[in-house]
């Protein structure tokens, strides 16, 4: 190598632009690091919350925004946004030169949890409290969007005959449950459920829609019908 004065003239260029190189980046990270380049002047949120406590917001942006345009850490900004009660997703970028945007995305209340939580309208759960009325959902852990899915299926059929559903439930062995909002249960049991509903739906007109506040229970698990309970009598439909 030694003597080899091309490899030695061309080695001593590339340390000298390596060298070059590190002393500006050097430079830029020190200047991009300086507080009084381009601090941070103004957080805008894109829409005012609706549910979401706007002075919570506040106080995160407080806390978490630090450094300059280039240095402030919109990852944790959002992460702790996040945190919010009724939160869903945020999303966050930069504004040249000094100001941060900020969208809210929040939860839509579609429901009860378990009388525990709320379920939004992608189906997932989330914690918070609502004066709204809203329907109630009972079921098994990771099943909350399989329910609001067949709670919007079912509210489908049920406006043919202006019924809606007021709570919908899926047991351990997933043998599903509505509770209309006249009052009347109906167990439709784990298999063709949207077959036995429509049935109700086609019958309900004619057999049940009068005396629907004597009829407690609708049991659409039969072949070829459906049982009543009252809260005096029980019979059995033939041919529904």
């Amino acid at each position: 190598m030694w003597d080899n004065p091309t490899l030695l003239k061309n080695t001593s260029r590339a340390l000298f632009a390596l060298s070059v190189l590190m002393l500006l980046y050097s430079a830029a990270y020190y200047a991009l690091h300086l507080p009084n380049l381009l601090p941070i002047r103004a957080v805008k949120l894109a829409a005012a919350p609706v549910q979401v406590d706007a002075e919570q917001v506040l106080q995160v942006v407080r806390e978490q925004v630090r450094g300059n345009f280039f240095t402030v850490d919109i990852e944790q900004l959002r992460v702790e946004l996040e945190k919010l009660t009724w939160v869903r997703q945020v999303s966050i970028r930069r504004e040249f030169p000094n100001r941060l945007s900020v969208e809210l995305a929040e939860h839509q209340a579609l429901a009860h949890w378990n009388n525990q939580a709320l379920v939004n309208s992608y189906g997932e759960v989330f914690n918070a409290s609502t004066a709204a009325t809203l329907p109630d959902f009972v079921g098994q852990a990771g099943h909350s969007a399989q329910l609001a899915e067949q709670y919007a299926l079912c509210n489908t059929q049920l406006a043919k005959v202006n019924l809606r559903v007021q709570q919908i439930a899926q047991s351990p062995r997933f043998a599903w449950q509505l509770r209309l909002d006249n009052g009347m249960v109906l167990e439709l049991g784990s298999e063709d459920m949207e077959a036995r509903l429509a049935r109700f739906v086609q019958v309900y007109p004619y057999s049940l829609a009068t005396q629907h506040s004597a009829v407690k229970t609708v049991d659409l698990r039969y072949r070829n019908g459906f049982a009543v309970s009252g809260v005096h009598e029980q019979s059995l439909s033939k041919g529904a």
